[in-house]
């Protein structure tokens, strides 16, 4: 048996280190809320612009053209394609 020194039962309620475990968890928990507001209430997200829809239309015709991101996925696609792969009409333009 080992000799530790437990807190007399008629001790103050913060010298019970299982008060701490417990009451701890929940207050921890309480400092992060509060913060969370705070930081919320301090930085508030940007409103979102009133011709948000008319840009998504504008958006989906550039990207329905289907030559903006050709080169990017021509790209994607055979940066590690090794030439010995490559269809005979690609290995001699190369």
């Amino acid at each position: 048996m080992t000799n530790q020194k437990l807190p007399r039962p008629d001790a103050p309620w913060w010298r019970h280190p299982l008060m701490w475990m417990v009451v701890g968890g929940p207050a921890i928990v309480v400092v992060a809320a509060v913060y969370t507001a705070w930081l919320a209430m301090r930085s508030p997200d940007p409103v979102v612009e009133a011709d948000y829809y008319r840009r998504g239309i504008e958006i989906n015709r550039t990207l329905a053209g289907g030559t903006a991101l050709l080169p990017a996925q021509t790209g994607r696609n055979h940066a590690m394609t090794p030439a010995d792969d490559l269809p005979h009409a690609r290995r001699e333009a190369r």
